[in-house]
């Protein structure tokens, strides 16, 4: 699975790049993040599908895209805090923290 999952991911970041997003160290990030971790088994083999997928309480984990997408538009540098508001799954933070010195992150739901 890991193996397979390593290969997904790859394929995930060049249909990223294909789609726009060019920051090198958000590709990285989105690469290092293994994304099957934050869903679902029954979802993992879509983990690295381009869509949104319920993680319960009404809420979703982001496609891809929107999540390289919005980490790109911070223009991070390796340095600095960000706030996340809506934790969710907590993907996002966690592809954030490849990007910050530091990320807070806050959800309603427990």
């Amino acid at each position: 699975m890991a193996q397979r999952s390593a290969i997904s991911r790859e394929r995930m970041v060049r249909q990223l790049s294909d789609h726009g997003i060019r920051h090198p160290a958000v590709l990285q990030a989105m690469r290092s993040v293994p994304r099957e971790r934050f869903v679902e088994e029954a979802l993992q083999a879509k983990a690295y599908d381009d869509s949104a997928l319920p993680i319960g309480e009404k809420q979703t984990i982001s496609q891809p895209w929107i999540v390289a997408r919005m980490a790109e538009l911070t223009d991070p540098d390796g340095k600095g805090r960000v706030l996340e508001v809506g934790t969710g799954s907590g993907y996002h933070a966690a592809v954030l923290a490849g990007l910050f010195e530091l990320v807070y992150t806050v959800e309603r739901s427990p």
